[in-house]
């Protein structure tokens, strides 16, 4: 059921700075950005594959943290069923404003996960910008 890494997650304080180093330093190629109230939000840069760094700009207290890992998933409900026949609770599967499926939970430490299954529309392999309202 799982495939590998969708994407690690990292608060940024400096946007701009943030871009020019994982587009000019790395080379990455941004996959697509995120805007908010018509304005810049994050990026989605390519790694390889369908595997992603996604980056969003946060509190200053919050810079440099990994927010959460995303792990890719071939069938969500199957991996949805298996975790709670443990016992271990998660969250409902949704469409995020990426056009791919999500679900939510933690592991044992509190770590955020989020399994991750694209669809043909997920802004992944279409590019654009996402505009998000959280």
């Amino acid at each position: 059921m799982i495939k590998q890494i969708a994407h690690i997650c990292i608060h940024t304080s400096d946007l701009q700075k943030t871009h020019h180093f994982y587009t000019e330093v790395l080379g990455l190629k941004v996959a697509f950005q995120f805007e908010r109230k018509g304005e810049p939000f994050g990026y989605y840069f390519a790694l390889g594959g369908n595997t992603f760094i996604e980056v969003f700009k946060g509190d200053p207290g919050a810079a440099g943290t990994i927010r959460h890992v995303a792990i890719e998933v071939e069938d969500m409900d199957g991996i949805i069923e298996r975790v709670r026949s443990h016992g271990v609770k998660i969250g409902e599967k949704k469409q995020g404003a990426d056009r791919t499926w999500q679900v939510w939970l933690a592991d044992p430490n509190g770590v955020q996960i989020e399994f991750h299954e694209y669809t043909t529309e997920s802004m992944q392999f279409k590019g654009g910008t996402c505009v998000v309202n959280w």
